[in-house]
């Protein structure tokens, strides 16, 4: 069977993903049942009911019975993942310490927990507990021996202000406009923010990349894939999310420019520019000055390489030495005066060069006229 992409599947999530070929998808993002196991109604002081999660999809014997489960579509997203994949899965305290278990007994290893932080979480209407303010995601590769994955670091960093991305993301709860609903009731309990899906699809895929969403519900997943240029495969039990999924997707309008207005900027697969070419091409002068983070000045040389007193080497041997660490990354240590006098680091040099050589990409609609 080949991949269906930019399909909804309707049925048993393990099931369907035991009929696909294997190795076939670059990104896994789950959103599995939480396992509530809530014994009782949930009432607001003013005694209107809160609609909180009561599926049936949500229900579990056990503890046994809800592992069992999750080992069983952990592994077969494993089978799924290509070599260079990765997955994430969202989850509370309710189920989320579970799966963290599993996923490393499988052979998974973590990247990160995020950390989601609800800007407008649900109270806590009886008084009992801390407000539950956060859910928790885990992001993890493959196999720890797993060498190639894709994050766009300098995506995320543009994204935050310049300033690299922590792993508390602030993102409020679907609500508004963005939150579906029939008959004026919401139409799944626990529907995700489309902002949580953009940043975790362009943190760790690129435009074309395959995310299977084996819990696809009303198709967050899918529209925000269709958005920023991938392509999804959505698995989904209940016949009327896939409806409700179908039509939202449908809705969707991807732009029409190119697929690079919608890369993430990933340096492991950006062209390498050495640092003698910003000498060759006249941006930088042997014998000018440049600043490492620290304030201590060097000397370039003709063949690309710095000079500080008695100490020389590479942008990257010797801001290591420099700052007495076993590594460096020069392009990010190294600052150059501008015309200004202002200092710039020269990562914005190589940039530069990267951008005057790289192939013309025209939009989607004047490549079609």
């Amino acid at each position: 069977m080949s991949l269906p992409i930019d399909t909804i599947i309707q049925g048993d999530c393990v099931e369907v993903m035991d009929s696909l070929p294997e190795r076939s998808v670059d990104l896994v993002f789950a959103d599995p049942p939480y396992n509530l196991q809530l014994q009782q109604e949930l009432w607001r002081p003013n005694m209107t009911r809160v609609a909180g999660v009561d599926d049936d999809w949500d229900k579990f014997t056990d503890f046994a019975e809800y592992d069992c489960f999750t080992t069983k579509w952990l592994t077969a997203c494993r089978r799924l993942l290509k070599d260079s994949g990765a997955l994430w899965v969202i989850g509370s305290y309710h189920n989320i310490y579970r799966i963290g278990k599993i996923l490393q007994d499988l052979g998974y290893w973590f990247l990160n927990d995020i950390v989601w932080v609800k800007t407008n979480p649900m109270p806590q209407f009886r008084g009992v507990r801390f407000t539950n303010a956060h859910e928790t995601l885990l992001w993890v590769k493959k196999s720890k021996n797993q060498k190639r994955y894709t994050f766009n670091y300098h995506a995320m960093k543009e994204l935050n202000g310049e300033k690299q991305m922590r792993s508390d993301w602030e993102i409020p709860l679907c609500t508004g406009p963005e939150r579906l609903k029939v008959n004026g009731e919401k139409a799944h309990a626990t529907q995700k923010p489309e902002a949580l899906l953009q940043r975790v699809i362009h943190s760790s895929t690129n435009p074309g990349d395959v995310i299977l969403d084996p819990f696809f519900g009303t198709g967050t997943t899918g529209a925000v894939a269709k958005a920023l240029h991938r392509h999804y495969v959505g698995i989904e039990r209940e016949a009327e999310y896939v409806h409700l999924a179908e039509e939202r997707i449908a809705a969707v309008t991807p732009g029409l420019f190119s697929d690079e207005v919608y890369a993430g900027d990933n340096c492991r697969t950006a062209p390498r520019i050495p640092f003698g070419t910003l000498l060759e091409r006249g941006l930088l002068q042997p014998g000018q000055t440049l600043y490492s983070a620290h304030g201590i000045a060097a000397q370039v040389l003709a063949d690309g390489s710095l000079q500080a007193g008695e100490l020389h080497g590479s942008i990257h041997r010797l801001g290591a030495q420099l700052a007495g660490q076993p590594a460096c990354n020069g392009w990010q240590h190294w600052y150059y005066l501008d015309e200004r006098g202002e200092r710039v680091v020269i990562d914005r040099l190589r940039e530069q060069v990267r951008q005057e050589t790289a192939p013309l990409k025209l939009p989607l609609w004047e490549k079609a006229g």
